[in-house]
């Protein structure tokens, strides 16, 4: 077996492995789209290389020939699908299609060409760099990209850069006299070996770009409330520690803001659950769309919610709460009276952790309750120290 042909194996053992890992994560996460298109992506890949295998057994090469450079380019142009399903873009269809039809005939064109020619070497790779091209578009057009974006972005452009090598390759050491003496040449051993480097470095950055955004999916659905689309305790508390401690560390102001829908038990007993639920999801999207885009929301549990606002004063806060609280009481749900909310508002103080600012507010929110509901009350502390007793006043303003 010669070397290119064993580096062959490999690539068709690598491939192999990456449309199952690819279509394993389709099949377990449904929603994971351009995982699909990326498992079909190396299914063209492994049919790539077992044409390359029977090219050599070949009298008349053409067909098994345009069949190799068909498969290949197929793969490479699913893998821009699938990347742009996975960032939620819309797959340049119609540029994809116009490479690749005119890629195709232009190399049904270059058949019968010299091998030697470095024209027909570049018309041949020439396509396969242009796809590449198109899908560091897709990552450049994606507006989250992180580490491994740009790393998967960096292997593109090594990737393309590495197709438009190639014919000055073959005409430094030729690539056989005919397609059938491919495998014995060493330009296929070279070209093989590189080609088996970018097909593990692309699927192993391609499946840990997807592994993470599933993960963090995974994650964001663990932790929100599936009713009002807001982050539940556990995701509240965890996003809302993060924040206060960023914002402490920072030296910016913040507010926690808590919320609880009156005679909320009255609605669900009067009108039915599912009027409540109507009532809970309307408050949340008011809440979202009053907020500004930093806020940390949550529903805490049954009818009570909180905003944790970095970068407000109480000022800012409990206009916030005022807003909400207008908003949604100028709501038309199905309920003979309009639906209220009363809100409780504490500022962040040095040392608070997320529990006592949330504790402080809540006693807020209690004098709102016992003012008769429908209204903002302020919770005011005195600055705390880590080694104070830990007593703090509240009071209702």
């Amino acid at each position: 077996m010669s070397a290119a042909a064993y580096v062959l194996a490999i690539n068709l053992f690598v491939a192999g492995i990456f449309a199952t890992a690819f279509g394993v994560v389709a099949a377990y996460q449904r929603s994971a789209m351009g995982a699909r298109w990326l498992a079909i992506a190396y299914s063209f890949g492994v049919f790539n290389v077992v044409l390359e295998f029977i090219l050599p057994f070949q009298e008349d090469h053409r067909l098994v020939s345009f069949g190799i450079f068909a498969a290949f380019l197929f793969a490479v142009a699913l893998c821009v699908v699938g990347l742009a399903h996975h960032y939620r873009l819309q797959p340049p269809w119609r540029i994809l299609a116009a490479v690749v039809i005119a890629s195709l005939l232009v190399n049904i064109a270059i058949l019968d060409m010299e091998r030697a020619s470095f024209t027909r070497n570049m018309l041949y790779q020439a396509p396969y760099a242009l796809v590449q091209i198109i899908a560091m578009g897709v990552v450049l057009a994606n507006r989250r990209k992180r580490t491994l974006d740009m790393a998967l972005l960096a292997l593109f452009v090594l990737s393309a850069l590495h197709f438009l090598a190639k014919p000055f390759l073959a005409m430094a050491i030729g690539s056989g006299a005919a397609p059938q003496g491919y495998m014995a040449s060493n330009y296929a051993a070279v070209s093989q070996t590189l080609g088996a480097v970018l097909l593990i470095a692309n699927g192993l950055m391609m499946l840990l770009v997807i592994m993470r955004d599933v993960m963090a999916d995974m994650t964001a659905r663990s932790e929100t409330d599936t009713l009002s689309q807001l982050l539940n305790r556990r995701g509240f508390e965890d996003r809302g520690g993060k924040a206060l401690a960023l914002a402490a560390r920072s030296g910016v102001p913040a507010v926690m803001i808590v919320a609880d829908l009156d005679h909320f038990k009255q609605i669900n007993d009067r009108f039915g659950h599912a009027v409540g639920d109507q009532v809970i999801a309307s408050f949340a999207a008011v809440m979202r769309d009053s907020a500004p885009a930093y806020a940390v929301l949550g529903r805490l549990g049954g009818e009570e919610f909180a905003a944790f606002l970095p970068g407000a004063n109480l000022t800012t806060g409990k206009l916030y709460a005022e807003t909400v609280r207008n908003v949604f009481r100028s709501l038309d749900v199905d309920t003979s009276e309009p639906a209220t909310a009363s809100f409780g508002v504490a500022q962040l103080m040095p040392f608070d952790p997320l529990s006592e600012l949330l504790r402080r507010a809540d006693a807020a929110l209690y004098q709102a309750k016992t003012s008769g509901r429908d209204c903002v009350r302020l919770a005011m502390s005195a600055p705390a120290h880590p080694l104070s007793s830990g007593r703090r006043g509240s009071s209702e303003q």
